[in-house]
């Protein structure tokens, strides 16, 4: 299994050498990566946020470019401040972002609560759900209510929303209990089973969401 404690440390304070070796040493180096993230200027954006644009400037010297995104754009996390249930993203600690987790695979578009059923207490956990791959699979509200009473610290899908199209519901009940969501993975070859997460998302000042480098680390 992987050492979370390494990780953490090393997310809480890097130190040059030592952090370095601290990584290398434990079973970090071993782990097979999966990069769970979609490629900013590939992704299909929510409708009616702002597409992800790259603007080269023009500059003699150096390669320079100005982005404009949606702070929902790609793979991104979602906090509870996007419905004003909570605190920005800037406002969690590193090792929020560093998590266990799990991956199932759900046949078709919607992620109901018989595809729960088999699952114990995940206190803390995150829950990453492998889809067919639309862009609108999302869960039921049942679903969200087992992700809550799973104790689940964060809930990933990979597609637009974990909501149906226009709806919140999903995302209001996750929300109140301080869940966070990861919208946009791309989980397609990741095989179902046990992970480690890391999701460091950037630190907006006031943000409700962040893009962010999604990967799993596998022991296996």
């Amino acid at each position: 299994m992987i050492d979370r404690d390494a990780i953490r440390k090393v997310a809480e304070g890097w130190d040059g050498k030592r952090s370095y070796d601290l990584l290398i040493d434990r079973d970090v180096a071993r782990s097979r990566i999966y990069d769970v993230s979609v490629t900013l200027g590939e992704e299909i954006a929510y409708p009616g946020d702002p597409p992800f644009s790259r603007e080269p400037i023009d500059d003699d010297h150096w390669e320079l470019s100005r982005l404009t995104m949606s702070a929902h754009s790609g793979t991104h996390i979602d906090c509870p401040a996007h419905l004003k249930l909570g605190q920005s993203i800037d406002r969690y600690p590193p090792d929020r972002f560093i998590l266990p987790a799990r991956v199932i695979e759900v046949d078709g578009g919607l992620v109901a609560s018989h595809h729960l059923a088999v699952l114990g207490s995940m206190e803390g956990w995150a829950l990453l759900f492998r889809t067919s791959g639309e862009n609108w699979s999302h869960l039921t509200a049942d679903a969200a209510s087992i992700c809550v009473k799973l104790g689940l610290g964060l809930v990933g899908i990979d597609s637009l929303s974990v909501d149906a199209l226009g709806e919140d519901v999903v995302h209001r009940r996750l929300m109140e209990e301080a869940i966070l969501i990861m919208e946009g993975m791309d989980l397609g070859g990741v095989p179902e089973g046990i992970y480690t997460l890391i999701c460091l998302p950037l630190k907006i000042k006031g943000g409700e969401a962040s893009p962010v480098r999604a990967v799993l680390l596998s022991g296996r």
